[in-house]
């Protein structure tokens, strides 16, 4: 005869992550820091941005959005998955520039072809610049940012309107390093400490609000 006291308990065990975004956010900092001062001029050439990109604009940001994933946070791991394959193929763009993979004399290069693929990720910029209101106002400063800068990248890159395209991307790009590293300050300091020690601002827009209204 069974036991009548016996219970059986399943269900999936929720593996506890540490919240991704301030690696994420540290990373893009750091990348955007180092890479806007060879666009400002203040620095020549590009391949010390190399590393930077790699490790911290790409492998910093890939991680934050592997473990976003964890948390089921579709926005974050889309967002800082998008970006880490943004900066590897930065990488591998400016390497190839440089000579690193002894390029065949006879290859044609098409500088056209990189400013489509800043088209195609300010495309992808403006629909999470939507969904950053959804976070809170930082982020959204943040992607607001990086529509500028890919807006002045793929003008600049593909010939179109001078070289204020340029100058654009170069601000932007400074803009995007400060208010990275006070969302990555902020996401630390609020965290470890349990209360509000650099505001981020709340979410905000019209698909905020029909969220909150349908729960």
């Amino acid at each position: 005869m069974a036991n009548s006291n016996e219970t059986k308990i399943s269900g999936h065990i929720q593996e506890v992550v540490a919240n991704p975004s301030p690696l994420g956010l540290l990373g893009l900092a750091m990348v955007t820091l180092v890479a806007c001062t060879q666009k400002l001029g203040i620095t020549d050439g590009t391949a010390f941005i190399i590393p930077w990109a790699i490790f911290l604009g790409a492998t910093a940001q890939f991680v934050a959005g592997l473990f976003d994933f964890k948390h089921n946070n579709t926005f974050g791991a889309t967002a800082f998955c998008g970006y880490g394959f943004f900066w590897f193929g930065v990488a591998m763009t400016w390497m190839i520039g440089n000579g690193m993979f002894g390029m065949n004399p006879d290859a044609v290069i098409d500088t056209a072809q990189l400013g489509f693929a800043f088209l195609g990720y300010f495309i992808f910029t403006v629909y999470m610049t939507v969904g950053a209101m959804g976070a809170n106002k930082v982020l959204f400063i943040i992607f607001f940012l990086i529509d500028l800068l890919f807006l002045g990248l793929f003008m600049s890159t593909l010939g179109w309107g001078g070289e204020a395209w340029h100058v654009l991307a170069a601000y932007a790009e400074l803009g995007i390093s400060i208010f990275s590293f006070y969302g990555s300050a902020a996401t630390v300091l609020n965290t470890h400490y349990g209360y509000t020690v650099l505001p981020i601002g709340a979410p905000f827009g019209p698909w905020t609000r029909a969220a909150q209204a349908k729960y």
